[in-house]
């Protein structure tokens, strides 16, 4: 990162747009705000996750953050947030332009809302509302945001060696703003289902960084590139590591999926 360019202050954990040394534009999410690393852990895994499965997502880069930028910054309070945030840090491409999705003037086809409600109920995202949509529209095209809300179990002690965990029905999936639309979660299933394979979970937990997860070391660069360091099974977060996040993910998958009944139980409601 080489310059703080203003804060977006609708986040409730001062996200910012930053410039990088790459002359790009990024919307950057501090590993010292809010929930920390776990909530930047979110972000990338849930964010990856929604890429495989062909959802709209804007690029994910990781940030190296220099402390001393602080000393430019006049606000006390972004001051302490860029000291608190030193080291590897998560951003989205910034999309200049965009406006947020408005579910009342915007209609989304039954296939794209099953696939994002379908998501949204694996990852466990209660983010998406009609109060909050973290849903974007640039170019006439539907982006997907702000998934540091997800996987939000992992905020609880002890979540790793909970076997109930993966069989939640995410009883939250009754205000998610897409699911009126969202009619064909039954056919959406099996395909959706297939494209999270055990390959795909295993890379995108690779990608979480060691400094993350109280390890030694870290990634740099864009995410999905070569990722160096790190073992999957290494402690991290409550204790946990990346193996306790693949073990979740691939037992959500097991059938049958209560948070895919659960979703259409409520729509049908």
């Amino acid at each position: 990162m080489t310059r703080y360019v203003t804060p977006l202050r609708e986040g409730g954990s001062l996200p910012a747009i930053v410039e990088a040394d790459d002359d790009g534009m990024y919307v950057l999410k501090f590993r010292g705000a809010g929930q920390g690393a776990r909530a930047l852990v979110a972000e990338l895994v849930s964010g990856e996750i929604a890429r495989a499965l062909g959802l709209p997502i804007p690029e994910l880069v990781f940030v190296d953050l220099d402390p001393d930028l602080a000393r430019t910054e006049p606000d006390p309070e972004i001051q302490a947030l860029i000291r608190a945030s030193a080291g590897l840090n998560l951003a989205l491409d910034y999309l200049p332009g965009s406006v947020s999705f408005d579910p009342v003037a915007q209609k989304l086809a039954p296939d794209l809302a099953s696939r994002i409600v379908w998501f949204d109920a694996f990852v466990s995202n209660v983010d998406r509302t009609p109060r909050n949509t973290n849903m974007l529209m640039w170019h006439r095209r539907l982006w997907l945001i702000d998934h540091g809300a997800t996987l939000y179990f992992h905020h609880a002690p002890g979540w790793a060696d909970d076997a109930a965990r993966p069989g939640d029905r995410f009883a939250p999936i009754k205000d998610h703003v897409l699911l009126p639309a969202a009619n064909l979660l039954k056919d959406v299933d099996a395909e959706m289902t297939a494209k999270v394979t055990a390959e795909v979970i295993d890379r995108v937990v690779e990608l979480i960084p060691d400094e993350w997860l109280g390890e030694s070391g870290g990634n740099g660069g864009r995410v999905g590139g070569d990722v160096s360091g790190g073992d999957s099974g290494g402690a991290g977060v409550n204790g946990s590591g990346r193996a306790a996040y693949a073990r979740y993910l691939n037992a959500r998958l097991n059938g049958p999926r209560q948070f895919v009944e659960e979703a259409i139980r409520v729509r049908v409601r």
